[in-house]
């Protein structure tokens, strides 16, 4: 399957999964010369990595399943799939696993896979109260505002560790909870 849509194939494919590092060295740079079959070979790289690093991610951290290389074998299939839906599926199942992972040494559950960054962004969505300063405000704000992500500056997100906002969720009073229609 890696030779059929990838053209290569690692040499320690085990597990069903690939290596994310792997990927990345051997589809670092699409030759200018590259034909369309080399091309959608890249993009499907590209595609696998994405999906196993970021939106699918899981606590290995570092290899993505083979499962996910034949939802980008046919590109017109690939783009009727519901994305974001199994992307949200995926982290809230996730979620799951890590709270059934609670130990008495881990008050906070386990570690989660998923795109952790979704969570935080739709919290600071809804608990305007835990969120960091907006990076831009008044009417620059707006419900169409793409990405979303923006609305933050990195530098007040970092300002304050994930405990602090863990405490403004729980212990501080919610005064609002915005509701998108």
């Amino acid at each position: 399957m890696c030779l059929r849509l990838l053209g290569q194939a690692p040499t320690d494919l085990g597990g069903g999964v690939i290596r994310i590092t792997w990927l990345r060295e051997t589809f670092d740079e699409l030759p200018l010369s590259a034909s369309p079959e080399t091309t959608e070979q890249f993009a499907r790289a590209y595609a696998l990595s994405l999906m196993g690093g970021v939106l699918f991610s899981d606590r290995s951290g570092g290899s993505v399943h083979l499962q996910y290389l034949l939802l980008v074998e046919d590109w017109r299939r690939a783009g009727r799939f519901a994305w974001g839906g199994a992307v949200l599926s995926y982290l809230y199942r996730e979620m799951g696993r890590s709270a059934l992972q609670m130990t008495a040494s881990s008050s906070l559950g386990g570690d989660f896979g998923g795109w952790a960054a979704l969570l935080m962004l739709w919290t600071w969505e809804r608990f305007p109260h835990t969120s960091p300063l907006h990076a831009v405000t008044g009417a620059q704000i707006t419900q169409d505002a793409v990405p979303r992500g923006i609305r933050w500056l990195p530098a007040q997100t970092r300002q304050h560790g994930d405990q602090f906002y863990l405490y403004k969720l729980w212990f501080d009073e919610c005064t609002t909870f915005v509701v998108s229609i």
